[in-house]
């Protein structure tokens, strides 16, 4: 049965309401897929792009379950969300109680940056759900401050950023520690690769697999296009034109490395744009300002790089910027989902230099669908662009000549007859009747 409005799957008054004052009546295709089993206290493997309903489709079904068994009395957290960063730690548990609004239930975090005893509300028994970062979590549970054993259902969210951040192990000694669960949620932005799926091999238990490709649908929400640079003088130039628009009301630009993130924001400041910015380095509280700032609208762009802004949740961004194009596809779904959020349609542009071309071709390749050129008329590019195809497929020329060098290289290796040493030693000589042949002829 095709679920299409939050109250066929019978969650609490208290969670309708909730949902209702949010604006939400109809679930993502995520949630959709998510939810029902998720209540039925299945293990789930899920996959969802940032931006496409991902965190309520865990969250209603743990609250639901909180709600349908309440406990006697006050005790350690029932439910533990783990999350990459900070600020999706964050985020997520502020989503949980605004979900939750009209419960009864408490909901804390745990991550670094923050003081030691600024936890201490975690560590008295009241808590229904925690949300944390590894780190300072697996420091709690060593000094045993952190009780896992009344854990029923461990989230993992965002997992192959977690695997990709080196924390494969850390997960594994949290699973360990919570071994007496009932349930676990993995939510990844895709389940391609051998990492993520060895790693949800050990971690789950016969899990509804969900692919809810919410991507072609909601990246229709999500106009993308790119213009062609020279060099990053003339990426800058494109750039700050772009910020300039009055349609650019709010923007997130991001970059490659973290110095890219100061460079940057002085060239913008140059121009009198004035910016935020977040990078890996920053302490807790000014990553809260530099958000806080944006969000207030003191400023309407913010640099980061895709670690330090893995998670932010930033309401109505007009548009993104590919200032340096990502590594991996992945990446680029990631950062075009922080725009066109909750139904809203945004914007994504990419700021493409020639030796950037193979990033593109596998963005394009990736979400199946072409990525349109666009120019700048007092800004175009004088450099021609390289001959493979955006597509990825090279042209004519350079298939042939690809093809030629094979060739080439096929000829060279190609193998040789094994060749005895006494045979060429005896090149162009006739070989001399033996004795015994001349002995066997008489």
């Amino acid at each position: 049965m095709t679920v299409t409005t939050f109250s066929e799957l019978e969650l609490d008054e208290s969670l309708l309401k909730a949902l209702q004052e949010k604006g939400y009546t109809r679930p993502t295709a995520i949630q959709a897929a998510a939810i029902p089993p998720a209540l039925e206290g299945r293990d789930v493997l899920g996959s969802a792009p940032t931006g496409t309903g991902k965190t309520a489709a865990y969250l209603l079904p743990v609250l639901q379950h909180l709600l349908d068994f309440p406990r006697k009395k006050s005790g350690p957290p029932r439910i533990l969300i783990v999350t990459p960063t900070r600020e999706l730690a964050m985020q997520v548990a502020d989503q949980a109680r605004e979900l939750a609004k009209y419960t009864h239930l408490d909901i804390a975090t745990i991550t670094g940056g923050v003081a030691y005893m600024n936890h201490a509300e975690v560590f008295s028994e009241n808590q229904d759900i925690v949300v944390a970062t590894t780190g300072r979590l697996l420091q709690y549970i060593k000094e045993e401050n952190f009780d896992c054993r009344a854990v029923e259902t461990l989230i993992l969210d965002e997992a192959d950023r977690m695997l990709d951040m080196g924390f494969a192990q850390d997960i594994e000694t949290i699973a360990a520690e919570t071994r007496w669960r009932n349930q676990t949620l993995l939510f990844s932005a895709t389940l391609e690769g051998d990492a993520i799926k060895d790693f949800s091999e050990r971690l789950l238990n016969e899990p509804e697999e969900i692919e809810a490709d919410p991507a072609r649908r909601e990246r229709k929400k999500i106009q993308q296009w790119y213009y062609r640079a020279d060099d990053i003088k003339h990426k800058t130039a494109l750039l700050i034109h772009l910020l300039k628009q009055p349609e650019v009301t709010r923007s997130v630009v991001f970059v490659r490395k973290r110095e890219r993130v100061h460079e940057l924001c002085g060239w913008l400041r140059e121009a009198g744009i004035n910016t935020s910015y977040l990078e890996g380095e920053l302490e807790q509280f000014k990553r809260n300002e530099a958000i806080k700032r944006v969000v207030d609208g003191r400023v309407n762009v913010l640099v980061a790089t895709d670690v330090a802004a893995r998670g932010i949740d930033i309401d109505d961004v007009s548009h993104v910027f590919n200032f340096d194009m990502p590594r991996t596809s992945d990446t680029y779904l990631h950062r075009i989902g922080r725009t066109g959020r909750a139904g809203k349609k945004g914007i994504a542009i990419s700021l493409v230099e020639a030796h950037d071309n193979v990033l593109l071709g596998k963005v394009t390749r990736y979400i199946k669908e072409p990525l349109k050129s666009r120019t700048i008329d007092e800004l175009r590019p004088t450099t021609r662009p390289p001959s493979e195809k955006l597509n990825g497929k090279p042209s004519k020329k350079v298939l042939a000549k690809r093809q030629e060098k094979k060739e080439s290289e096929q000829k060279e290796n190609k193998p040789r007859a094994k060749e005895r040493h006494r045979d060429s030693k005896n090149i162009g000589k006739r070989r001399k009747p033996t004795a015994a042949k001349t002995d066997s002829a008489e």
